[in-house]
């Protein structure tokens, strides 16, 4: 029978195979049911280093480790039943000797008459495979081994923020199971009175797909209550989006109460001190009850250094931005017939360099309200900072008020705003009896800043 024009003939369907199993990037290798190769392809060659000319003939035996043996035994035996066998992964010796990782498969090949005459197998380098899933496992591992050793809770979440595993603390902690997790534990573990807002916060982080950040308390399994400081971050896919979030809880409560015992103790200090310095001015009162004046100038700088006492304990002693410093300095000049104006970077004092600065401004503006632009309508003060290549400069400027004349001899105020500042923060200070208005300019590094300004 002629074949219909444009089916290929057997010949050309031998030839079309032949240049398949020739051009395989797989090693493609025939033999008979006792194991004799008789078919090697060039991929088989590239693979185990044997010829097609070195193999034909002989048993595929020869790249059996010699305690794999019996590996060929099962085979052999499988394909006479007729058997078809499925992936596995083995090793297989290389004609230098050295082992490989291969993975095969053998099919029975069978006559015209379906009688099984031999097997054919497909072999492929499973080297890099088995390399890549042991670092995956080594990974995982290392993984499993940091997060159950720390002291924090650790959990993944799926992208949609549902918790899918935690380590082994959060369930010591909560006497939970893994079962648990599965349902929300929005009641069974944290506080009622953060849990709507805890819900909301991650809620809202993961429509933004940015890390999260939150402070809440968590139930533990007899009923107590402790706080804990809990952040997560987004894991991207390969797609570019979230997903998986990584987390930890991290146990904050003894740190918080040391806090607050701090807080407490430095609230008691600043108590007592007042109490000092109330006691130092009614000493004052009585040692000097004929100069009212001078009564008067003393508890003015009493309260300046009460002032700053206060803005130091809020701060915890830390850092004190220069905005609040002028601000709260100048609070007494409320109904001055002069104005104020104050503009600066956000940036922040060291406490020491708050207390010199904050008694210096505090002196200006009461010398400004009895004598200078504070003390008349019209009057302006200026008052601006910065900080130049890590230095920090302070100025205060007055136009518009009085006429100025260079006092005929120097007090404590003088003191107070120049000498001290030049003392204790090693500062250049320049002190101007301008006719139009004082100009007083402080000068020193940028080791009196706790903050730098931001940068846009």
């Amino acid at each position: 029978m002629t074949p219909a024009e444009g089916t290929p003939s057997w010949s050309d369907l031998r030839d079309f195979y032949a240049a398949l199993v020739e051009s395989s990037d797989d090693a493609i290798v025939a033999k008979d049911t006792s194991g004799v190769v008789m078919a090697w392809n060039p991929a088989a060659e590239r693979l185990f280093g044997w010829t097609a000319a070195e193999m034909h003939g002989q048993s595929i035996r020869r790249l059996l480790p010699s305690d794999r043996q019996y590996e060929e035994d099962r085979i052999l035996a499988r394909i006479r039943a007729g058997e078809r066998i499925g992936q596995f992964f083995t090793k297989r010796v290389h004609k230098n000797g050295r082992l490989i990782d291969v993975s095969i498969t053998v099919s029975p090949v069978r006559d015209s008459r379906g009688t099984i005459v031999g097997a054919s197998k497909i072999a492929r380098d499973a080297g890099p495979l088995l390399e890549s899933q042991r670092r995956i496992r080594e990974s995982e591992e290392r993984f499993r081994a940091l997060a159950e050793t720390i002291s924090q809770f650790v959990w993944v979440a799926n992208a949609d923020g549902r918790i899918v595993w935690y380590n082994q603390r959060f369930y010591d902690y909560t006497g939970l199971s893994e079962a648990d997790i599965v349902h929300s534990l929005k009641d069974r573990v944290l506080h009622p009175e953060e849990a709507d807002r805890v819900f909301a916060s991650f809620a809202q982080a993961i429509e933004k797909g940015t890390s999260w950040e939150d402070l809440f308390r968590l139930r533990g399994r007899k009923g107590e209550y402790r706080w804990y400081l809990s952040r997560a971050k987004p894991l991207l896919g390969e797609d570019g989006n979230v997903a998986w979030w990584f987390g930890t809880n991290t146990d904050v409560t003894d740190q918080r109460e040391k806090e607050e015992q701090i807080r407490l103790l430095m609230m008691e200090v600043n108590h007592r001190s007042k109490n000092l310095l109330s006691t130092v001015q009614a000493l004052a009162r009585r040692s000097a009850s004929e100069d009212r004046s001078f009564i008067a100038r003393f508890e003015d700088r009493i309260r300046s250094l009460a002032v700053n006492q206060d803005i130091l304990v809020q701060r915890a002693w830390r850092e004190v931005p220069a905005a609040e410093l002028v601000e709260r300095q100048l609070a007494f000049l409320n109904g001055a017939l002069g104005e104020v104006r104050a503009e600066g970077p956000d940036c922040a004092l060291v406490p020491r360099a708050a207390e010199v600065i904050g008694m210096a401004i505090h002196e200006l503006a009461t010398n400004s309200l009895k004598y200078g632009a504070l003390s008349a309508e019209g009057g302006h003060v200026r008052i601006s900072w910065e900080c130049p290549a890590g230095g920090f400069v302070i100025a205060w400027h007055e136009s518009g008020g009085p006429p100025v004349r260079q006092p005929d001899h120097t007090g404590f105020g003088t003191t107070l705003i120049r000498d001290v500042p030049r003392h204790n923060l090693d500062a250049q200070v320049d002190l101007d009896y301008r006719t139009e208005g004082v100009r007083w300019t402080l000068t020193c590094s940028g080791s009196v800043l706790a903050r730098a300004p931001v940068e846009d």
